[in-house]
């Protein structure tokens, strides 16, 4: 994996995270403008395109609430944002694993973050299912939120392998 990159500041990278604004919402205007209201459109046997509407957070947690979690949510997404633009400009100058997992979590909650002040719920469309089981209805910015993540856990990883390797290399 590279980790650094001509000693840029890594908010460099933050032009991932607008990336992923704009396609978040460009997909979710399309959505909106193409698909019908829980009308699934299929794609292949496993994959089809469904316009919902998620009032809660990730698997519809508290979805069934009255309402104050739109608020909720938008105060936690902006808490989050902040803190991530905070995390990344402190990071060391050169880095480039972490800072572009920051930045694909970050352009994700912003996306969804516009869709919950805008329109209270946030817009999903992507329907990924085997059979009669269906994984939750999510959208481009749950992708990059996922991404991010999973970028993140390998950082992880990395690091505690590069943390045994230099504590096996110091003990002989």
């Amino acid at each position: 994996m590279m980790t650094e990159v001509n000693g840029r500041s890594p908010l460099v990278w933050l032009w991932l995270a607008v990336l992923a604004v704009v396609l978040d919402q460009v997909t979710k205007i399309a959505a909106e403008y193409f698909l019908t209201y829980a009308q699934p459109v299929y794609l292949l046997p496993v994959l089809d395109f469904t316009l919902l509407y998620n009032r809660g957070a990730a698997f519809s947690f508290l979805a069934d609430q009255e309402g104050w979690q739109r608020w909720f949510f938008t105060a936690v997404s902006t808490g989050v944002s902040v803190m991530l633009i905070v995390w990344l400009k402190r990071l060391p100058r050169g880095s480039v694993w972490l800072p572009v997992a920051l930045t694909l979590i970050l352009g994700g909650a912003i996306g969804n973050l516009i869709d919950r002040i805008a329109y209270g719920h946030v817009v999903d469309f992507i329907s990924v299912h085997w059979g009669n089981s269906y994984f939750p209805a999510f959208n481009i910015a749950d992708s990059a939120i996922t991404l991010g993540a999973i970028m993140m856990a390998l950082d992880v990883l990395r690091e505690i392998k590069e943390e045994r390797n230099k504590a096996s290399s110091s003990s002989e």
